[in-house]
């Protein structure tokens, strides 16, 4: 089974919670999408949650609450990295 933390999925722990990431609350679904492939490159499970009928009201990405600080790191050393960065491990794939 997978694990959030230190425990087990399907457990009542409340470190399965999914909590909303607080640099995850963006205004478009491309920066969404962007934060959840940084998370899922790194073995963090998110979700995006979005209005459907009000798209002016934002994205959201949610993760485990047990894998929140971790989540939070990721993505403020992927913003750190910036555009280059993402060029560069792009263009390293395509090798």
């Amino acid at each position: 089974m997978a694990q959030v933390g230190d425990y087990e999925a399907g457990s009542n722990s409340h470190a399965l919670d999914m909590v909303t990431l607080p640099s995850g609350s963006v205004s478009t679904e491309m920066e969404a999408d962007m934060i959840r492939g940084v998370l899922d490159a790194n073995g963090i499970p998110s979700l995006v949650v979005a209005a459907a009928e009000f798209p002016a009201l934002g994205f959201e990405v949610k993760v485990p609450r047990g894998l929140l600080m971790e989540a939070e790191q990721l993505v403020a050393e992927a913003l750190a990295a910036g555009p280059q960065a993402a060029a560069e491990a792009e263009a390293e794939t395509e090798r």
